[in-house]
């Protein structure tokens, strides 16, 4: 799979905006100002193709990226408090709508920081991806913020907090130093080139 060559196909604000499903989806999911957009960046090569915010909560819109043989899809961030409850509800009922509409997700990229304990919101959509059955692993990004100890410490946190999701990847990842980036770009291929 060639990871250059994404562009940018559709944002859709509400769900009937949504375009059909045609080839499989890989969902990033992840609290506003958690790294997302500079994941996408990192994995296809590119310093804006997903627009970074300055502002926490500013993208109210999922966000498609054609790659070919696959789409990325970049779901608005959760849990931004500056955000009015009316455009929360509305991102709630975007995102849910999303998951509910039969779509083909072949997997969900759960961005947490790693620099601290996953938020509320955070456990939230880890619970409901295990429950969904949908096939998901975590991206614990900003790795090259943290010292030895201190990352040795965060993943056995995160290795204690989600040991019920049995088999559950937990990818170190830096949009820095490319940690995590190859990784992440197999398993998407590995999904995409054999669907």
């Amino acid at each position: 799979m060639i990871f250059d060559k994404a562009c940018f196909e559709f944002a859709a604000g509400k769900p009937d905006q949504l375009p059909e499903s045609t080839v499989p989806e890989i969902v990033f999911s992840g609290r506003s100002n958690v790294g997302k957009s500079s994941l996408i960046n990192k994995l296809v090569n590119r310093k804006a193709l997903a627009r970074v915010s300055a502002k926490p909560g500013k993208t109210g819109t999922i966000n498609f990226y054609n790659l070919q043989t696959c789409r990325l899809v970049d779901l608005p961030g959760y849990g931004y408090a500056k955000v009015s409850q009316s455009e929360k509800q509305r991102w709630s009922e975007l995102v849910e709508g999303y998951f509910n509409a039969q779509r083909n997700v072949r997997l969900v990229i759960q961005i947490i920081d790693m620099r601290h304990s996953p938020s509320a919101d955070d456990l939230q959509m880890i619970e409901y991806l295990m429950n969904s059955g949908m096939p998901f692993l975590i991206a614990a990004t900003k790795s090259d913020k943290l010292n030895k100890t201190e990352r040795i410490n965060q993943l056995q946190l995160f290795q204690d907090l989600f040991s019920q999701a049995e088999g559950l990847k937990l990818i170190p990842f830096s949009s820095v130093n490319g940690e995590g980036v190859e990784e992440i770009r197999s398993i998407i291929s590995e999904i995409c080139d054999h669907s």
